[in-house]
């Protein structure tokens, strides 16, 4: 832990990847653990537009259970910990698959979502988005202005991310010297390849993650901890660090 608080501390942009594992701990299921989400639905049921415009009542009423759960959820300590690493001037930019507000919520400020936000609807006749802080009561189908039917604002299987936010996750690769890589399988494109940017760029790759993943085997430091723990004792460290430097 020593050596990776000293790499983190020494980065000169350091950046963070972080998945469903992170939120985890604030009592979000995450979708590829065994208790994970789609051990209990299929996913092309769920969370693709084809099963939104077979069934919309069906997906949106598991969306509404989903923001219920999101929404009433707490950061974690690991998210408290990458807000302070970003108020010390440390953690520049947080890239994220979820799909939850946790890392706002904690405080960091710099923040890349991949797959969009549970906030966010959008209209699919008129393209109008919507921010809520409350899932919609199903029925009736929520509507825009214009009687189009609402969707949530998150990137389903089959759709392409938004092209700006993905380009903007691909420069922050590319101007990263070390990452932190937490909570996720990194199976998922093109979020999985962004540790790749880094690694090709010679940057360092921290992974946190409590199983082997399809990054691991480039990973420069492999914690197998969860988020929570591996960033108590990261913060820990770092602030022995920085107080030896002051003495």
């Amino acid at each position: 832990m020593r050596n990776i608080s000293e790499v983190i501390v020494e980065s000169k942009y350091l950046t963070a990847l972080t998945g469903a594992g992170f939120s985890a701990e604030s009592g979000i299921p995450t979708f590829r653990d065994e208790d994970g989400l789609w051990e209990k639905y299929r996913a092309e049921d769920l969370a693709t537009p084809e099963a939104f415009w077979r069934d919309p009542e069906l997906v949106w009423r598991w969306y509404a259970w989903r923001m219920e759960k999101v929404f009433s959820a707490e950061p974690n300590e690991a998210h408290r910990s990458f807000a302070e690493l970003e108020k010390m001037g440390i953690l520049k930019t947080v890239i994220t698959q979820n799909v939850d507000d946790l890392h706002e919520r904690a405080g960091n400020k710099n923040i890349i979502h991949l797959h969009g936000r549970l906030k966010i609807l959008m209209c699919t006749k008129c393209g109008k988005e919507f921010e809520i802080n409350s899932p919609p009561k199903i029925p009736p189908l929520p509507r825009c202005e214009c009687d189009g039917l609402l969707r949530p604002g998150v990137v389903w299987f089959g759709e392409p991310l938004p092209e700006k936010d993905l380009r903007k996750a691909q420069e922050e690769a590319l101007k990263s010297d070390v990452m932190i890589v937490a909570g996720t399988s990194a199976i998922v494109q093109p979020a999985g390849s962004l540790p790749l940017i880094v690694k090709r760029e010679g940057g360092l790759i921290i992974e946190i993650n409590p199983k082997e993943t399809a990054i691991s085997h480039i990973a420069d430091f492999k914690i197998r901890m969860s988020a929570v723990e591996a960033m108590r004792k990261i913060m820990e460290e770092i602030c022995k660090l920085l107080n030896e430097e002051k003495s």
